[in-house]
Order: structure tokens, then sequence, then C-alpha cells
């Protein structure tokens, strides 16, 4: 069964992650605002027995110590990510926990191309994989709801656990280490303004002229850094609270997220549930300014409209593992707020179906319908013309899959990437016939001038 220990000590999110990032492989989901509906817990855990990763050149799988396991290569990604799931049996679950030992990791924007065949017009070049997914049988567990911290295991931890309380309660390596992490070069975008324009004029045309509804268009800033992405990651957490942050570290880089947005989740009883943004204002400096544009937003037929096109997509994508007659749309055109921005979101629920499970739920919605647009695979096509580069990490997916059947997954907006010194973020919108060019332009800033700022850009 899935053993518990309850932590004595006080430790928050981030101290926990610094005594165990020595193991390797360190991720934290981070709920980052308690009080939100969809931030209750975080989640910690480092040293994953299993490490599978895939980019154009295959899927592989590593152990614990970084040794090639053999792989079947005609199985698809996420069949043998079920099948780490399957080895980790059916222990009685700990139902109080959203995670019972399982998988975490990212799910990069561009496994779109092992699910559906798409073009190869955008540069590939940031060498990340598509898909970089540890099999953790611990976890630091923090409920925000009762004050909690718990150490939970799986019983193929129990040669390690000792190991792990050990350095739970043991000083973190850096824990006083001054915030080392600047920039050396300031972020610049990969698209002139006059570049931009003629993307959205072209993307104008595929929509007048019936190939999509809406396209989710892109910019990418770049710098240099030198330091360390942790310390980066700890400053933004600071300065923006979000109920999916995450931090996941590897030798392929280390990505720091910030998002707002919940992709797929699925309780313990095959409940599912996606909450898709769509529809942005900036805050105001103001209070009365600030709720003036929280309703400007919430009345805004435009924004709406692109909602409303993205829970019928999603809808979609859902039903094709929930029972029939599950799916329903509860929440339409609700106003959340962040510390930069007002969002409009939604929410789609229904019920997995006998015989399927999250996995297959995630295969199959993935990516999000809220960063391509609709119709989705054309959509994808033309972003994927368009874009100069390929996303990378931006519009994947980071979470969870746990051995009990529980995920839970965030849009990976509000996102970067840090690799050997160069840093990469992201800022994007929805575009449809109507939109005005200018304000989408400025959108993406508004999106991500914390981020840019925060960084001392």
């Amino acid at each position: 069964m899935i053993q518990q220990q309850a932590l004595d000590n006080r430790l928050n999110a981030h101290e926990v992650l610094e005594r165990v990032r020595p193991l390797g492989h360190p991720v934290l989901l981070d709920s980052s605002q308690p009080e939100a509906i969809t931030g209750r817990y975080d989640i910690i855990a480092a040293g994953p027995d299993r490490v599978v990763s895939m980019s154009a050149a295959g899927l592989s799988c590593r152990d614990s110590n970084g040794q090639p396991l053999q792989l079947d290569p005609s199985q698809p990604p996420f069949a043998c990510l079920q099948q780490l799931l399957d080895e980790l049996g059916t222990p009685e679950p700990l139902s109080d926990s959203p995670f019972n030992a399982g998988l975490m990791g990212i799910f990069g924007y561009d496994l779109g191309r092992a699910i559906e065949q798409l073009p190869e017009h955008a540069q590939a070049d940031i060498d990340y994989p598509w898909l970089l997914v540890g099999r953790y049988l611990w976890a630091v567990v923090i409920d925000h709801v009762d004050n909690s911290r718990r150490l939970i295991w799986h019983p193929l931890a129990n040669d390690v656990i000792d190991q792990v309380k050990s350095l739970l309660v043991s000083p973190a390596c850096n824990n006083s280490a001054p915030d080392r992490f600047a920039l050396t070069q300031p972020f610049a975008s990969n698209l002139s303004a006059d570049q931009y324009r003629q993307a959205l004029e072209k993307i104008d045309d595929y929509i007048h002229a019936g190939d999509c509804y809406q396209i989710n268009f892109a910019q990418r800033f770049q710098a240099q850094y030198q330091g360390d992405p942790w310390h980066a990651y700890k400053r933004l957490r600071r300065q923006a609270t979000t109920p999916h942050a995450a931090y996941m570290e590897s030798p392929e880089g280390a990505i720091l997220s910030l998002s707002p947005e919940r992709f797929l989740f699925v309780d313990s009883d095959g409940q599912v549930e996606t909450r898709p943004i769509k529809g942005t204002r900036p805050r105001g400096k103001t209070a009365e300014e600030d709720a003036a544009l929280a309703q400007e937003l919430s009345n805004a037929e435009k924004d709406r409209a692109e909602n409303l096109m993205i829970v019928d997509l999603l809808r979609n994508d859902i039903s094709r593992n929930c029972a029939p007659g599950s799916v329903d749309v509860p929440e339409l055109f609700s106003i959340e707020s962040y510390p930069n921005v007002h969002h409009l979101v939604s929410s789609v629920c229904g019920t997995l179906k006998p015989g399927t499970t999250a996995l297959n739920l995630l295969r199959d919605a993935f990516p999000g319908g809220s960063i391509t647009g609709a119709p989705k695979i054309r959509a994808m096509e033309i972003i994927d013309e368009l874009e100069p580069q390929r996303r990378s990490v931006y519009c994947g997916s980071i979470g969870y899959i746990s051995c009990c059947g529980r995920m839970d997954t965030s849009i990976t907006i509000r996102t970067l990437l840090c690799q050997e010194g160069e840093i990469y973020c992201w800022a994007g919108g929805g575009i449809v016939a109507d939109s005005v060019i200018e304000e989408e332009y400025q959108e993406t800033f508004n999106k991500v001038n914390n981020l840019l700022h925060g960084l001392g850009n």
C-alpha cells in the first residue's frame, strides 16, 4: 500500500525542493495561489527511477543511474507511459492525496507531431525533448487547506526513502545563497512589428477563405543569462501568484512556468475538467480602472466568441474519452484576475468512460485547443507555417498522472526555458476575423511584461 509520514517541520515548497534537488530531475508543481479553485496542493519530487524522453530521433527511457533501457521502437509514447504506470500496480491509494506516485513532467507542444502529421516549415532551433517525463516513487505533498506536509511513497521506493527523509531534515545546500541570476543580454523578439502584422494579415486571409475560425499566434522572446534558473523562478514566483506554476530541471534544461491555466484534470472517480482561457485585459492602475477593465472583458463580444469557439472544440476533444451525455459546461465566461491581467475563463466537464485512462484523455486532447485555434489540425498547420521557430515547451503541458488514476495538467503559457545560457519566453493570443492587429500585438506584451521585467529586462 502507499505509505505516508507527516513532516513535523514547517518547510515551504521551495525549501523542500532545495533539499531534494541533489537527487536530480527535481519537479515542483507549485499551486502558488492556495485561495484559487485549482490551487490547493504543492507537489515536490526528485530522483525518478525512470525517465522517458522523446524527440524527432525517437523515444528513449533511462533508469535512475542514467543507463538506457530497452524499448520497443514501434511503441507510441503514451503507451510507453501507460506501461510505466501499470508497472506500479494498484496499491491501496491515499484517498486524500492528489499524488500517490506516478508520472510528472513536460509534454511539449511539438509532441503533437507524434500524434498528428504536421508540416515542417518552422525552424527546430531549440534542442529540448518533445516529451520529458519521470516516474516518481515518492513525493512531498503540501496541502494549503489543512496546512499539512506529508511525505508519500510507493512500496518500490522503500530502498531510497530513508535517504529522502534524511535530506528533508538537513540544511539546504543553497538555502542562504544570494539571488544568483542575471540577464547578460536583454530579451528580443523573433518578430518585428511589421513581421507580426504580415503574419496576422495572412491569418485574416485564411479566416476569410474559410480555412479556420481562430488561430493562436505567438512571438518568442530570447535573451542570455548567467546564474541559476532556480533563483530566477523564485524571483518570478514572488512577483506572480498563479495556480499552475511549476519548476522542473534536468540535464536538458530548466523550465520555469507561471501558468494560470489548467488543461486537463481527472479525479480518482474519473470526473474530468478542462478550464480554457480565452480573453485578456491588463490590470488597471486604480481600483476603478481595474474594475472597468474586468467588466469590459466580461462584456466583450469578440472575447466571448473566441472563448466559445474553444469551449466547443474542447467539448469535442474530451468527449472522445468521456461517457456519452456526460460532457457539460458548468461555467462560461468567468473572470479570473492575476497580478498583471484579467482572463476570461470557462469550464468543461465530463466523466471518463469505462475502459479508458487519463493518459488516453491527454493524448486525444493534446495539445490544448485554447492555444492552437479551431479547427485544431488546420490551425496547427498554419501556426507551423507562420511562426518562424517551433514552440518547444511553450503551449504544451506540465503536470502529474498518479498511479491511482488522478491527473492534473497545465497549459504551459507564461513559461520560460533556460538552456545553456539562453533563456526563451513566448506570448500569443487568439486571432479571429475582427481582431485588431495593434491590440493583439500589445496583448502579447501585456501577458509577459511581468516575466520580462521581473528578470531585469
